[in-house]
């Protein structure tokens, strides 16, 4: 399984509000150039975080978004199967694949069973606190007097 480029940016984006988590909107021009992503690419990104419930919008002048939870609250695996289609390990398993006719008798489909279990336990046990917490520690790692 790899994490499109459209999962890693909804990663960035997230985060992003995270990092500018101060009760006002957050634009996404703003955000682009933060990240240095497309602002169209961004849009069709956060149609997607709106559509699982994971940010909030407002239109207009002072509009943007923010994060509709606390970050603690979601999970980076929330997040990336918010835009990405389906993260399963390979073709024959996963929620989008047909139903297998030799998974019964197929070792290789326990192996990707067990594979899809752990990245999803990664996925599901890292949090949006826990990587706005990593990113300060790098930041800080990066100060220098």
């Amino acid at each position: 399984m790899i994490i499109s480029t459209r999962g890693k940016n909804a990663l960035k984006l997230m985060l992003d509000l995270a990092t500018y988590n101060t009760g006002e909107m957050v634009r996404l021009k703003d955000i682009a150039k933060r990240q240095n992503i497309s602002e169209k690419y961004l849009e069709q990104i956060v149609s997607g975080l709106m559509r699982a419930s994971l940010v909030n919008s407002v239109r207009g002048k002072n509009g943007g978004y923010t994060l509709r939870y606390d970050p603690k609250d979601y999970t980076v695996g929330q997040i990336i199967k918010a835009v990405e289609n389906d993260m399963a390990p390979t073709d024959c398993y996963g929620k989008n694949s047909p139903p297998c006719p030799n998974k019964a008798t197929c070792a290789n489909y326990r192996l990707w069973a067990r594979l899809d279990s752990a990245l999803n336990d990664v996925l599901e046990g890292i949090t949006l606190a826990d990587m706005l917490d990593w990113q300060r520690e790098l930041y800080t790692d990066q100060y220098v007097i």
